[in-house]
């Protein structure tokens, strides 16, 4: 059943996760891709062309609508120091980096677009940095699902010990009860 649904509507759920925050839901499809439900080229596609959209839309908040954005979202104006010391240090770099920044996914770009950046430089930039961070991020959850089969063999394996162990444990204490009756 799980299996069907990500079949079904996992492209769909990795487009909509990447426009948001979208590392969780990329674990998940790299996963997804490792157990044959999804092909991992398709979703690191999927999930960079999401992101670069997705930022490019918060992006132009920024730069459209900052001043009204900053003062409804106090924690946007706390957090624009931070963007303009990481634009300043290496603008390129900053733009292409903040897409790994905890807490500044979203907020990011919208800092980024209020603090004046070129659209062209950000269109590069972001897009360069999705195209680093969905196979990055899509084939640790690859990975992941590689970890769990092979853990899952080696349960298996264990399994299959312990319970060759128990029957000779169950064997030997039913020989001693037998020798003890007599």
């Amino acid at each position: 059943m799980i299996e069907d649904f990500v079949r079904h509507y996992g492209y769909a759920a990795v487009a909509l996760g990447a426009l948001a925050e979208g590392e969780t839901v990329l674990l998940l499809a790299g996963y997804g891709a490792h157990r044959g439900w999804l092909e991992w080229p398709l979703v690191v596609v999927v999930a960079a062309i999401a992101a670069t959209l997705g930022d490019q839309f918060f992006f132009f908040m920024g730069r459209w609508f900052g001043p009204h954005l900053l003062r409804r979202f106090s924690s946007l104006e706390r957090q624009l120091p931070r963007v303009q010391r990481l634009l300043h240090r290496g603008a390129p770099w900053a733009i292409v980096s903040v897409r790994f920044l905890y807490g500044l996914r979203i907020a990011g770009p919208v800092l980024i677009g209020i603090a004046g950046v070129a659209p062209w430089r950000f269109v590069v930039f972001n897009t360069l940095g999705a195209f680093l961070w969905a196979p990055l991020f899509t084939g640790l959850g690859w990975f992941f699902g590689a970890g769990v089969a092979q853990l899952a063999s080696r349960l298996q394996w264990a399994e299959e010990i312990l319970l060759a162990l128990a029957v000779v444990i169950a064997l030997i204490a039913w020989r001693i009860g037998k020798s003890r009756q007599r």
